[in-house]
């Protein structure tokens, strides 16, 4: 069924779309229902059906539409709505409000990602005319700047509440060359609780901060251990797995034996790297560590939390992602880049998958961000590209 457009159907350019995006405050930390209702509307409008996934605290939601057939997959356009803090950053102008200025359109989320949402739904009424045989689905996530869970209830319902797209364009900005492989990260949290005493009789307790510290040293000589093992492709820098703690805290007085640590460290590996490796052999020195603990404190714990897991993107030669994003961009190599995306938990579920959208990564998460016009010129031929090749 073809869908009908209602009288009051609101038409927006890409830098109209991308300016009523940015006005919503969706930092991380924060809801994102409002942008969510107000594309609800816009696609109301234009009589394209959706689902929404909402949070498991119902503060936020994901969004999933099809523009064209109901019947069968098509091509996934995927795009995250939150977008980092501004807190502590020298903006020179409101950052949820689009300026344009010199070829450039400032604010939080034009370029990471909003611009590329913005393309996507500002061509909804070019998509709807064009009669599409294969249909173009939109993926609105949350939470990508945190966990990239956002995206796994959608992804869950594939195949089942929703038709298994036959490929999937994730539209992290980079610069419209295809990207068909990133690391994956993993993310934990270790809290250790020890048992206070005094300092100068170390016997009668357990020292939670003694104990982090070694569980930090054993975490930097396994980077170390990691840095030794190059990746051959020579495509990823650093070209090595990456083991980081940046958090380290515990005590309250330099003269008590501290009954309370936390480490916050993650694990980044090369897609073809173990995932398990390192938090198995983590976990296997805990327990050493944890030994000596419970010699003087039989109450000692040592508890390590995954608290996100986002799987890396491998390279899938020649896939239909791969194929269709070469042409439709003008490319005939592809690249890997050093961030991740929500396009691993694509592949994990057996998409084709490809990270492929307007602007640079290089103005993501900084003061004064911002998508140059030219790039959202170039970003809305792609999606019209695109557009024809759906209607054969």
């Amino acid at each position: 069924m073809t869908a009908q457009p209602k009288p009051s159907a609101q038409r927006y350019t890409p830098l109209e779309m991308l300016a009523r995006l940015v006005a919503f405050d969706t930092i991380s930390t924060k809801s994102n229902l409002e942008l969510i209702a107000f594309v609800a509307d816009y696609l109301d409008g234009w009589g394209v059906p959706y689902h929404r996934f909402p949070n498991a605290d119902g503060d936020k939601a994901a969004l999933f539409a099809t523009i064209g057939p109901q019947d069968r997959g098509g091509i996934v356009l995927s795009g995250h709505t939150d977008v980092v803090p501004v807190a502590g950053q020298s903006w020179s102008r409101d950052p949820f409000t689009l300026h344009v200025e010199d070829g450039k359109a400032y604010g939080r989320g034009a370029v990471d990602m909003k611009g590329f949402v913005a393309l996507s739904l500002a061509l909804v009424p070019d998509f709807l005319a064009a009669g599409l045989e294969t249909p173009i689905h939109l993926f609105l996530s949350y939470d990508e700047e945190l966990t990239c869970l956002g995206v796994v209830d959608g992804i869950a319902a594939m195949g089942k509440s929703l038709p298994r797209p036959r490929a999937v364009i994730v539209g992290e900005p980079t610069s419209l060359d295809i990207t068909d492989a990133h690391k994956g990260i993993r993310t934990f949290s270790t809290v250790i609780t020890g048992f206070a005493a005094h300092s100068s009789k170390p016997q009668l307790g357990a020292s939670a901060v003694h104990a982090g510290a070694l569980l930090a040293a054993e975490l930097d000589r396994m980077a170390q251990e990691a840095a030794a093992k190059l990746d051959p492709s020579g495509r990823f820098d650093p070209p090595y797995d990456t083991i980081h703690v940046g958090k380290l805290h515990g005590g309250i007085a330099r003269n008590i034996l501290a009954d309370r640590c936390e480490l916050a460290w993650e694990v980044r590996t090369l897609p073809g790297s173990d995932p398990d490796d390192v938090p198995r052999r983590f976990a296997a020195y805990s327990e050493t560590v944890l030994a000596r603990m419970r010699k003087t404190a039989p109450s000692s714990t040592i508890v390590t939390e995954m608290t996100s897991d986002v799987p890396g993107l491998a390279p899938d030669h020649g896939s239909e992602a791969e194929t269709l994003t070469m042409r439709l961009a003008g490319r005939n190599s592809t690249i890997a880049v050093a961030y991740a995306t929500e396009a691993g938990h694509f592949q994990r579920a057996g998409l084709p998958t490809i990270v492929c959208g307007p602007g640079s990564i290089d103005q993501a998460h900084q003061p004064d961000e911002y998508i140059t016009l030219e790039q959202l010129v170039a970003g809305e031929r792609f999606m019209r590209g695109l557009m024809e090749s759906c209607r054969a």
